[in-house]
C-alpha cells in the first residue's frame, strides 16, 4: 500500500498545513499555533492546569513547557484553587485575554474559508467520518493481539 492510500497519511499530511497555516499567522504576533491553542481552552473562571492536556490532547511535558513560556510572556498566571488547594487553576492576564481574541479570530476566518468552499453536505461527511474515527479508535483495542516478534527476538 502506497502512503497516500493510507487514511493516517491524510490526516496527517491536512494537520501538518492546518499547523503551518496557524503557526504562520501566530508568528506575526510572536506566538506559536501551540500558544493560541491553549488560550482557546482557558475558561473564565480559570482551568486547572490536569485538565488542559487531555482537553487538548497534549502531552503534559509538552503543556509545561508551554505553559511556562506563557507565563514568562504574561499571557497566563496560576492560583490555587480556592475549594481546593491541591489544583491549580491557569488564568488569562488581560494580554493572554488579547491573543486569545486574535487567536479565535484567526481560527474562525479559516473555518469560514472552509465552509465557503467546501460543499456543506460534504463537511458533514467529512465530520461523520472524523467521529467515526475517532470513536473506532479510542474502542478499538486494535493492537493488543499483535505480537512484537522482532523486538522480543532481539
Amino acid at each position: 500500500m502506497k502512503p497516500e492510500q493510507t487514511i493516517d497519511f491524510h490526516l496527517r499530511w491536512l494537520w501538518l498545513k492546518i499547523i503551518r497555516i496557524y503557526n504562520t499567522e501566530a508568528s506575526k504576533f510572536g506566538g506559536t499555533m501551540s500558544v493560541g491553542y491553549v488560550l482557546l481552552n482557558i475558561d473564565k473562571e480559570g482551568t486547572p492546569s490536569t485538565k488542559l492536556g487531555p482537553k487538548m490532547g497534549i502531552e503534559s511535558r509538552s503543556l509545561t513547557r508551554t505553559l511556562k513560556s506563557m507565563e514568562e510572556k504574561g499571557l497566563i498566571y496560576k492560583l490555587q484553587d480556592e475549594n481546593d488547594g491541591r489544583m491549580v487553576l491557569i488564568h488569562l492576564t488581560e494580554e493572554g485575554k488579547m491573543y486569545r481574541d486574535t487567536s479565535r479570530e484567526v481560527v474562525l476566518k479559516l473555518n469560514e474559508f472552509l465552509h465557503e468552499n467546501i460543499d456543506p453536505k460534504e463537511l458533514e461527511i467529512f465530520f461523520k467520518v472524523a467521529t467515526d474515527i475517532n470513536n473506532l479508535l479510542d474502542n478499538s483495542g486494535i493492537y493488543e493481539d499483535v505480537e512484537l516478534e522482532n523486538v522480543n527476538n532481539k
